[in-house]
Formats: structure tokens, sequence, C-alpha cells
């Protein structure tokens, strides 16, 4: 009893939340969705069945897209709590041979989060259809720029929402006046009041209004990179008093203007519209779908909360608080056909004007945010998966879970969302592109669950068959109208998404393509073994970092290094950072530990594995971490270590070395003796290897850096002193002493042209395309947080 009351108290604390993140987008359409339906044709046919018909289809849209499709279908395809479009992509990935990744290995299933509790697809055969698809690359590149559509799809709206929000959110001159200030103090000036309702009603002209506009829409990028945790407990009670306060205006227009208006929630007043509306009415669709705008974003931040407090917010208060308003808005209009153009503001009764007024902007407000931040996440899930270039990802302790900054996406959104606010004048244009993004991206999402339900849930082919058609056949009836309206906003869309599609892609594939390009010319193992312990050079004190792509096999990097300068650490580490397809890795299996050659040889290997929405924190133990488990790594070895969550490659074994038990406990971590002295740690870090000139060069650097003399300034010693084996000891007593002489990191610079044969497209791809964007984007080095005075850069040169 005692534990029901603790989930049904969880579920709605939950459910309180999500109003604040998830709900946004959705609960703020009732500000333009009539606008837009009664455009163009539709305003010759002021009627009242035709009002009520556009209401009975905006019912019956939430009803089966967003109530339907969405609660009951869609969140139940949650990637271990996870939603959006790359959840999907990342479990059709994991039950089927759909994945591109080039760098995936058996010991990836072995991942505790790799397969769901009830899954049971991993064990059957598996069926001609998903074998066809595994087999044809071609159907595999589909769908995988079917997902990168999605993902365009994605920015567009965080481009257009803050837009049309900013154009929508209020109406009044006086609130301009007065509440200016107040606005300024709550939100950092996050959306401008109504362009059209200022124009109309104040004396102000039009180019001073979208100056305004603007300026607050400055406030809202610029204030990004400070986070939302300091207002965001405030986002959810906003968004339930902007939700009952509009439905209780709805209910007031239903009592005082035409209460017989439930009558249309009967689909007959669909059949009466079409009938009297003709084509006329097929046009208006790209307005009415402007009702489901958002609802992809609830199933995209379904990993902040979870699918039952969702579930719960939606059905009990955002649904029949979105039906309650816009029933209220058709009986309004039913009696007050001039009022179309500002209906929403224009129903809403004096006493309850300033209040809902001011409602609205917070609620615009915090839609905005809420796009924002799911955009970051998208562009951050791209990213890992490799369809992304390289850019800075910000995650600060003190925010809340999940929340990141990426301040190049944050720029480039900023100013095409200022372009649409200055080019287009007339929301209506915003609003068509808008649902034009919209329906593309819940399109995509239903081509994408057929796949679901029959590789995931295991279903028959007729489910999928089945939900395909009906939804598809609702979706595209509403998709091909809302592509009649590109020329009138909508080809900022096109436009917008094709330019990210590509961009999207051309990175994958030469990212690709040049991973392939190493596995290629990686080194054979017989060429290493044939070398000797001393790989033909001169070793010197410290340990090397190598980082590569490669999950097996000896990079070219390594023997190019060589081959120009003929010495190197006496301790190897090829150190491959990668992402498998699961939302999150448990820290205890992210570091796979291995061996190349024999045990003379000193050269390991470290697979450091992270989940699509992992955030790599910026840490300083990364070497103390690696240091443990490699120390780990060899004593289970030394044990005779066989569990089961090994790889065995032509490398030897790889170990999950921090699922022992006794992780951690091999080492002893204490401050050196030359911190304890009170002397430099530049001035007795191996000093028979180093001149004093480098000696003194470093501590200057390190002064300039506290951050790497701080990381540095541990040492670590064996805490057995007895040993079964003396090659343990001896092999344990190497590591530690190179961690503590010198680390170093060797990061591959190469330079990247099409071969001279390749056809002019790709000439184009690679050569321009993805140089451009290469050159353009972070290097490796920043990515990896490698200090600067510890890098080392091998020029490479690939002809894909």
């Amino acid at each position: 009893m005692a534990d029901r009351r603790n989930r049904c108290n969880q579920v709605l604390l939950l459910a309180y939340q999500s109003f604040g993140l998830v709900f946004g987008d959705l609960s703020i359409s009732p500000l333009y969705v009539y606008k837009c339906t009664f455009y163009g044709g539709l305003r010759h046919h002021q009627t009242e069945d035709t009002i009520f018909g556009a209401f009975s289809l905006i019912f019956w849209t939430i009803t089966l897209l967003s109530l339907l499709k969405y609660m009951v279908f869609v969140l139940s395809a949650d990637d271990n709590g996870e939603g959006g479009i790359f959840a999907l992509y990342a479990l059709l990935c994991r039950h089927a041979r759909f994945s591109l990744l080039p760098n995936q290995q058996a010991a990836d299933e072995e991942i505790s989060t790799y397969y769901g509790s009830g899954d049971a697809t991993r064990n059957l055969p598996s069926s001609a259809f998903k074998s066809l698809i595994e087999r044809n690359k071609r159907s595999k590149t589909a769908l995988l720029i079917l997902v990168l559509v999605g993902t365009s799809m994605v920015i567009t709206i965080g481009v257009l929402t803050p837009a049309i929000s900013g154009k929508s959110s209020s109406l009044s001159s006086h609130l301009f006046c007065h509440g200016l200030a107040i606005l300024t103090l709550l939100s950092s000036c996050v959306v401008s009041s109504s362009i059209d309702g200022l124009v109309a009603k104040t004396s102000l002209k039009h180019s001073t209004v979208v100056l305004i506009a603007c300026a607050l829409l400055v406030g809202l990028f610029v204030l990004q990179h400070r986070g939302t945790n300091k207002v965001a407990f405030l986002f959810a009670p906003i968004m339930i008093l902007w939700l009952l306060s509009i439905a209780t205006v709805g209910v007031y227009n239903i009592v005082t203007w035409n209460p017989s208006v439930y009558k249309a929630l009967s689909p007959y007043y669909i059949y009466v519209f079409f009938r009297d509306t003709g084509i006329d009415g097929w046009l208006s669709l790209g307005g009415i779908l402007l009702c489901i705008t958002g609802t992809e974003a609830i199933f995209a931040e379904l990993g902040q909360f979870t699918a039952t407090s969702i579930r719960f917010a939606f059905c009990c208060v955002v649904y029949p608080c979105l039906v309650l308003q816009y029933m209220g808005q058709a009986a309004f209009l039913s009696k007050n056909f001039s009022a179309l153009p500002t209906s929403f503001y224009d129903s809403i009764p004096d006493p309850f004007f300033w209040p809902v007024l001011m409602m609205a902007m917070l609620a615009a407000m915090v839609a905005s945010q809420a796009v924002i931040f799911a955009t970051f996440s998208i562009v951050k899930q791209c990213y890992a998966l490799g369809c992304f270039p390289r850019v800075k990802i910000v995650h600060k302790p003190r925010w809340v879970l999940g929340q990141i900054y990426i301040p190049e996406i944050n720029w480039v959104v900023m100013i095409l969302t200022l372009t649409v606010t200055i080019f287009f004048q007339d929301t209506r244009h915003i609003a068509f592109a808008f649902g034009l993004a919209c329906m593309t991206l819940a399109f995509v999402t239903t081509w994408l669950m057929p796949l679901i339900i029959n590789f995931v849930w295991n279903r028959n082919i007729v489910f999928s068959v089945l939900f395909i058609l009906f939804f598809g056949t609702i979706e595209l009836i509403f998709f091909a109208s809302a592509l009649a309206k590109i020329p009138k906003g909508g080809w900022i869309t096109l436009l917008l998404s094709l330019f990210f599609t590509c961009m999207t892609y051309v990175w994958h594939y030469g990212s690709r393509k040049k991973y392939l390009c190493d596995q290629h010319n990686k080194v054979p193992m017989k060429s290493i073994l044939s070398l000797g312990p001393s790989l033909g050079i001169i070793k010197v004190p410290g340990m090397g970092l190598i980082y590569t792509e490669l999950a097996s096999g000896v990079p070219a990097t390594f023997t190019h290094f060589l081959t120009n300068l003929p010495a190197f650490y006496q301790v190897v580490v090829f150190v491959c950072c990668k992402t498998v397809p699961i939302p999150y890795v448990p820290q205890k299996e992210r570091y796979l530990i291995g061996r190349i050659g024999p045990k003379t040889y000193r050269m390991y290997r470290c697979i450091i594995r992270a989940g699509y929405k992992d955030v790599n924190k910026d840490g300083d133990d990364f070497e103390d971490e690696l240091v443990m488990s490699i120390a780990e790594f060899i004593q289970l070895e030394s044990e005779g270590y066989g569990g089961s969550n090994t790889d065995r490659s032509i490398d030897g074994r790889l170990a999950v070395v921090k699922a022992s038990n006794k992780f951690g406990t091999r080492l002893s971590r204490s401050i050196s003796e030359a911190n304890i002295a009170g002397s430099s740690r530049s001035q007795t870090t191996v000093t028979n290897s180093k001149s004093p000139v480098l000696l003194r060069l470093r501590a200057e650097y390190e002064q300039e850096l506290p951050r790497l003399s701080m990381r540095r300034m541990f040492q670590f010693r064996p805490m057995d002193t007895k040993f079964r084996q003396p090659q343990v000891k001896e092999e344990l007593f190497d590591l530690v002493n190179a961690k503590d002489a010198e680390v170093a990191y060797i990061v591959g610079h190469g330079h990247v042209k099409a071969k001279r044969n390749s056809v002019f497209v790709k000439r184009l791809v690679v050569n321009v395309a993805y140089s451009f964007l290469r050159k353009n984007c972070r290097s490796p080095a920043v990515m990896l947080n490698i200090p600067h005075i510890c890098l080392i850069k091998v020029g490479m040169n690939y002809y894909l």
C-alpha cells in the first residue's frame, strides 16, 4: 500500500513538472489556429456551419493524432525511457542490423541497458522483410536520411517557434508601455508583444515594433548560456495557470455566445464543412494542423519524465483545457465573424483581458525555451551518432539533469529566428512554415513506428500496415494541404530543412568514409609482433595516449609517427571514444580495457563507450581512471579472468574492468612527494628526460593552467606488496611510473580529399562540403578536453 502511494505521488510530481517543459508549444497553439485556418478563400465562407466544421476538425485532429497516436502508441516506443526520433532509430539499430555506425562490437550487446527487460526479439529468427533491409545498404541509407529529415525539422521548429511566439503572444499597446520593464525582469526580454495587435491598435510604426521584437528575442538567446535552473521552477505553474485561464475563457464564451457549439463534436460537421467549402476547406487544413504543433515535443522530452506522468497530465489537464478553449473560440466566432483575424484576444472578456494577456506572454516564453532546449538535445544526439559536425557541448553541475547548451547552435538559431521575424511581416506565413515542419516531423514518426511494431515489439506485420494506413492517410491529407502553403511561407521550411539535412548527411558520409579508410590502412599485428618489445625505436619514460576511431587494430597514425620520429613512450594506450546506440551507458560499463601484443610490449587498448544522451563532464580525473582501469585489467588477467563481459579480437580480450568488485582497490592514490615538500611538480618529473629549459617552460605553462598542475599532483602506488607473479608487479610499477613521468596525447590531424578518379558529385561533397565543415568545426582535441601542452598532432592524408 505504501509503495503504491509512493508511486502515485511520483507520477503526480512528474506530471506537474512536465507542464513546464513538455506542453508549452502545444498549449499556445490557440493563439493562431483559427486565424490561420480562415485565410484565403475560406474567408468567404463565414457561416455557423463552417465555424462548427472547423472546430470539429480541430477536435478530431487532436483526438486522433495527439491523444490516440502519441499518447497510446508512440509514447510506448521509448528507448529505456527516452523518446524522440533518434530513440526510435536507436531501437531499430539494436534490434536489427540497420546501423551505419562502423565501430560496433559484440561486447556492446552485453551492456545491461542494451536490451529491454521485456525484449523477446533478440533470439527470434529474422523475417524476410527484416533480412531484406539488413542486406540492402540503400535501405539502411534511406532509413538514416529519413531520420535526418526529422532531425532537420526539429531544428527548423527551433527557429520558427520563438518567431511565431514573439508575434502572437499579446495584443495591447498598454501592455507594451507599462509591462515592458516587468517582462524584461521576468523573462529576460524573451518575446515581444503582438506585432499585428500593436500596429493595429497603436500609433507605433510596424518597423519600430519589429525592432523591439528582435531586441527581446536577442535577450532570450543571449541568456541561454546561464541555464534555466534558477527560473525553471516557475515554468510549470505558468503553464498550468495558462491552461486553466484559456479553459475558463472557453467556458465563458460557450455559455455567453453559443451553448449549442457542443454539437460540433460530431464528425458530421466535418462532412458539412467540406461539402460547403470544397477546395477552400481542403486548403484550410494547413491552418487546422497547427492545433497539434508541439505534440512531437511531448515524445522528444519523454526522458525527463515517464510515459504514465505525461499521459496523466495530457488526458486530465491539457486535452480538456484545449478542447474547451477551441470550443469557446468557435462559439464566439459563430456570432462575431468579423473578429477572425484576432479571435483569441477579442474573445477574452474585459475582466480577464489583462491577466490572460500576461499569461500568454509568459506561456510563449516557456514554449520558446522548451523548443530551444529540444534543439540543443537533438543536435547533441545527432553529433553523438556521427551525423553532425563537432560542436561545443556545455553542461554545468548546477543545471538540471540533461540540460545542455551549444554555443554554435544557439547563435545560428538566433540569427535565423531574427531573419524570419524581420522578413515575414505576417504571422500566418510563419505559422504555415511552422505547420509544415511539424507535420513533416509527425509523418517521419509515422513511417518509423511500423518498423518498431514489427521489429522491436515483434507484432505481426498486419499491425504495422494498419497503423500506417490509418494514421498515415490522415497525416498525408494534412501534409498535402501544408505543401500547398509553400508559396505562402512554407518555402522557408523546405529551405532550412534541406540545408540541415544535406549538412548532416555530408558529415556522416565523410566521417564514415574516413573511418573505412583508417580501417583499410591499419597496421597488421604481424608487423607489430615482428618488431619485438622495443618496436625498433627508442622508448622514453611516460605514457602515450593515441586517440583513434578504430575499435580494433593499430591505426596508421602510430606507425606514421614512428616513421618520422623513431621514439615513443614506454607505455602505449590506444584510446577509442565511441557512441553506442543506447541513451546512457552505466558508469561501471563504460571502459573496455585490453592488451595489444605480448605483455612485454606494454601496449593497451581502452574503449570508452557512451550513449547518445550521455554528457561528458569536464572532469580532471580521466588519466587517473585510465590508469586504475589498466591496473585492474592487469590484475584480472593474472587471476585468469574470463567473465562474460569480454570481447575476443585480434588484439586479445577486452574486459569491463569497472564491473569488478575490486576496482579501485589495486592502487593507492596520494599526493606526490614533490607537492608535500612544497616543490614544483615540473621540477621533479623525470628530470633525466627533460632539459632544464623544457622544465622551466613547462613550469611557466602550468602556472597559466592551474588545472593541469592539479591533475598531476597525485601519484599511484600498488597497494599489494606481494604478487604471485613478479611480472605483474613489474608491469604495475611500469604503469604508475609512466603516468608519473609524462602523459602525452597523440591525435591524428587529417587532410581529406576525394580520389582523382571519383565522380564529380563525390569530389564536390568531399573536397568542398565535407572539407569546409571539418575546417570550421571544433577540433578533436577541444572536444576531448586535451591540454595543449600535452597534445601531439600527427599529419595524415586521406584519399576517400
